[in-house]
C-alpha cells in the first residue's frame, strides 16, 4: 500500500499591490503578517493614528481560538466535542453556529458542520487516518445532520453523543470578520484581513484604488501563492473565500482522496469543479457558500449562487478534455483583470 501526504495550508489567493507605511489620505497603510490558525495572516489597514496593533490583533485571534478552534484542546469546541459537563459558549461560537444552521438549510445539508466523525475518519480533521470503507462510513453517517445539535441559549446539546463538530469550513471567514470588526472599531476606514487566503476588504488601497486579489490557477502541486495566476479581482467593500481541492489532498493506492467530503455520501466529492470563489458581504458566509459549492458540484452550485442576493462567484472546472474552463457570475465581469 502505497500513501504519499500532500497537505499544505498556504494561502490560494495572493494579495497584490498591497501598501506598507505609505500614505493616501488620513494616516498611514501599514502592513502587519504572522501566523495563526495553522496558517498566515496578512493585514493592511490605515489608522488615523498610525497605531501598531499586531499585539492587540495576535490577542483577538488566540481569544478566537479559545472558542472554535477543534486543534485547541481547551476551546469551547472541543469541550463540546469532548461531552464534557457546563460547557457553556460565548458570542463567538453562537454567531458561528447560527450562520451554520443557516447555510445548512439553504444549501439542502451541502454544508454540514456536524461532518467531524467523516472528516476525522478521512484523515482531514484531528486524530489518526483511518482505513474507510462503506460499512464504517454508513456507522458514521448516522452521527450527521444539523438535525442532531441544538443550541439552548449558551449551552449545546447533542441527540447522540458521537456527534462531533467541525467548523473549519466556516471559522476562517468568521476570524476575518471578527478582526475587521475590530479595526473598524479603532476609526480604521481602509483595509484589507486576509487569513489562510480568506479575505475582506473595506476601502482603498495606500494608491487609491480597489484592492487587488489575485486568484492561482488550481494546479494539483501548485502550492506557491501567487506563481500561476489564474485571474486578478478588484474588491471594494467585499469578502472573499475560495475552496478547492488541489491543495488539500493524499494519495493511497494511486488514488488522490481529497478534502471535500459530500455529507451525502459520505465520500469525497468527485467533481469536474477544480476551485469555487465566492463574494459576499461577510467572509464567514463566504467561506460557507464555498465549500457548499465544492460539495454540490458544478450545476448545483452555479443555480445556487444565481438565486442568491449580493453573492458572486467565480468558477474553475475541467473539462471532458481535462482542459480549464472558467464560469462566473454576471455582477462579477468588471471587477476581473487578467494576470
Amino acid at each position: 500500500m502505497r500513501i504519499s501526504v500532500k497537505y499544505n495550508w498556504v494561502p490560494i489567493m495572493i494579495i497584490l499591490m498591497a501598501a506598507c507605511n505609505t500614505e493616501n489620505g488620513s494616516g498611514i497603510y501599514n502592513s502587519i503578517q504572522g501566523f495563526t490558525q495553522g496558517t498566515t495572516y496578512n493585514i493592511t489597514y490605515q489608522h488615523p493614528t498610525e497605531d501598531e496593533l499586531q499585539g492587540q490583533i495576535d490577542s483577538l485571534l488566540k481569544l478566537f481560538d479559545s472558542s472554535l478552534s477543534t486543534y485547541e484542546p481547551t476551546s469551547i469546541i472541543s469541550g463540546i466535542n469532548q461531552n464534557l459537563p457546563d460547557v457553556h459558549t460565548d458570542s463567538m461560537f453562537r454567531t458561528v453556529f447560527r450562520e451554520s444552521a443557516r447555510v445548512y438549510q439553504l444549501t439542502g445539508g451541502a454544508f454540514d458542520i456536524t461532518l467531524g466523525p467523516v472528516i476525522n475518519a478521512w484523515g482531514f480533521g484531528a486524530g489518526e487516518r483511518l482505513e474507510v470503507d462503506s460499512a464504517m462510513v454508513d456507522s458514521l453517517l448516522q452521527y450527521v445532520g444539523m438535525g442532531k445539535v441544538f443550541l439552548k441559549g449558551d449551552r449545546v446539546l447533542k441527540s447522540d453523543p458521537h456527534v462531533l463538530l467541525n467548523v473549519n469550513a466556516i471559522a476562517q471567514g468568521y476570524a476575518v470578520d471578527v478582526v475587521s470588526f475590530y479595526l473598524e472599531k479603532l476609526g480604521c476606514r481602509n483595509y484589507m484581513v486576509e487569513i489562510g487566503g480568506e479575505i475582506r476588504t473595506r476601502g482603498m488601497n495606500s494608491r487609491g484604488n480597489f484592492w487587488r486579489i489575485g486568484v492561482d490557477r488550481p494546479e494539483f502541486g501548485n502550492m506557491i501563492p501567487g506563481e500561476q495566476l489564474q485571474v486578478i479581482i478588484n474588491m471594494h467593500n467585499r469578502s472573499l473565500a475560495t475552496s478547492g481541492n488541489y491543495r488539500k489532498f493524499y494519495e493511497k493506492d494511486g488514488v488522490r482522496i481529497t478534502h471535500t467530503i459530500d455529507p451525502a455520501t459520505g465520500y469525497p466529492k468527485e467533481s469536474k469543479l477544480l476551485s469555487v470563489t465566492i463574494l459576499s458581504d461577510e467572509c464567514m458566509t463566504a467561506d460557507a457558500y464555498a465549500t457548499a459549492c465544492m460539495a454540490m458540484g458544478f450545476e448545483k452550485a452555479q443555480s445556487f449562487v444565481e438565486n442568491q442576493k449580493g453573492v458572486d462567484a467565480y468558477f474553475i472546472y475541467g473539462d471532458e478534455l481535462a482542459a480549464y474552463k472558467v464560469w462566473y457570475s454576471e455582477g462579477l465581469k468588471k471587477y476581473i483583470d487578467s494576470p
